[in-house]
């Protein structure tokens, strides 16, 4: 970008760099951690920038922190209201406890528990929290009543320029990092997306340091609003919204956060919500790394080749020996409920193709499960679920049978086998409404 159309922008490089000099003080500087798993798939060194890391387990505390930092004495004794999905909620909350400012903050109900119970506690007598709705933007619209009824100010998640050049400390550090104790160069930089402030930050000091870092936003496929926004020219608001991937499902992005997607132009992809789910079971497996869904998105692009000429080993590089740069991966968040793993690994064998649900038509007879075990299994599947009501005044009733394959090649003989087995068998397909209530 030219120094005209910097100057004209919501975020600067240079503001980015104060950001960073005034957080250094109270922000931890979370690590830059070498991935063996994902290099050795895109063929260079991909580093993880540990956000989960920080203090709240995610990098929202810096741009809270730093938003609460700068409002004058009035505004501090007005306090503030913020709304959130979750870790934008728990920065608020220690911002409001170490800088002494009262603090009322809104989360959609579906927020994980885990999640709400840790803004208690860090927040402690100086935050209140208030569930309200189901998605982040009701609680948003609770916020700014609540701000315009009793003149608290409202502590933006994302669409705002403080908030934008507190988030861009993240690859203003990861690059320092690279360079100062790996002596490495930053050719890619990969975060999640989702109401755009940290991209639009990291793209802000990126695009003026280092142009020519590529730069990609990695978006939950139920949640595609940023790309939207681009396609559209502007902030538009998504009907339909898969929440899981409730740190980055946004149904409306910022204004700002457009302004310098426009002008940074980086890449957008868009992974399924299971293929990340098989991304946060990697992460804990390989590394040891707890992450909540929003922070495995950009390792999942990375992991499934979603991003095209990404490296180039596996991810069809134009020139396989050409070497593109070190990647860093932003892992933006670990907030994860324990009580959600179970959905995890459901999704993800799901996604991975070695979980299927079927319909069974069982006449009501002895023998007959028997005869559906001996027809129809193979050696390496096994029953995970099985469902059935007898109905004595009926010849026949339906079983609902969970199937776990042991590789995705093994569905094709499944299902010659139930074709060649006389039997009543109807698989529940995928995309089927009712496949939400078995996962």
């Amino acid at each position: 970008m030219s120094m005209s159309e910097t100057t004209s922008l919501p975020v600067r490089a240079p503001e980015v760099e104060a950001a960073a000099e005034r957080l250094a003080p109270v922000l931890r500087r979370t690590p830059l951690e070498y991935s063996e798993r994902l290099s050795e798939l895109t063929g260079v060194p991909v580093w993880l920038k540990r956000e989960d890391l920080q203090s709240v387990r995610s990098y929202k505390l810096r741009g809270a922190y730093l938003f609460l930092d700068s409002l004058d004495a009035k505004a501090r004794a007005a306090g503030v209201v913020a709304a959130s999905a979750g870790n934008h909620a728990q920065g608020v909350a220690q911002a409001c406890r170490a800088l002494g400012i009262q603090g009322r903050i809104y989360v959609p109900g579906t927020t994980p528990r885990q999640k709400r119970e840790r803004i208690t506690a860090i927040g402690g007598d100086l935050v209140e929290l208030v569930l309200i709705g189901d998605t982040f933007d009701d609680a948003a619209e609770a916020a700014a009543d609540d701000a315009e009824r009793t003149g608290a100010t409202q502590v933006p998640p994302f669409d705002h320029p403080v908030i934008m050049a507190a988030q861009g400390t993240v690859a203003l550090e990861a690059a320092d990092q690279l360079r100062t104790e790996h002596g490495r160069e930053l050719g890619t930089m990969v975060p999640p997306v989702g109401g755009g402030g940290l991209l639009g930050g990291c793209g802000a000091w990126l695009r003026e340091r280092s142009p020519s870092t590529r730069i990609i936003g990695v978006e939950p496929a139920g949640a595609v609003s940023m790309a939207a926004a681009v396609r559209a020219g502007r902030p538009v608001t998504l009907h339909d919204l898969d929440r899981f991937v409730d740190g980055a499902a946004v149904r409306r992005v910022g204004a700002g956060p457009l302004r310098m997607v426009q002008a940074i132009t980086p890449e957008l992809v868009a992974v399924d919500e299971g293929a990340v789910c098989t991304q946060m079971l990697a992460l804990y497996q390989v590394e040891g790394i707890i992450a909540e869904p929003a922070g495995a998105l950009a390792a999942t692009a990375v992991a499934t080749g979603a991003i095209e000429h990404l490296g180039r080993a596996g991810h069809g590089a134009a020139d396989p020996e050409e070497e593109t740069g070190d990647i860093v991966v932003v892992v933006s968040g670990g907030n994860n409920d324990v009580s959600r793993y179970n959905e995890v690994v459901e999704r993800s064998l799901v996604h991975e193709g070695l979980k299927h649900y079927f319909l069974v038509t069982f006449p009501q007879e002895p023998g007959a499960l028997r005869r559906f075990l001996d027809r129809v299994l193979g050696p390496h599947d096994d029953i995970v679920l099985f469902d059935y009501i007898k109905r004595n005044n009926r010849e026949a009733g339906p079983a609902l049978v969970g199937l776990e394959i042991g590789d995705r090649e093994d569905l094709e003989p499944l299902m010659a086998r139930m074709a060649a087995s006389n039997m009543e068998i109807e698989r529940v397909d995928p995309e089927d409404p009712i496949y939400r209530y078995l996962t």
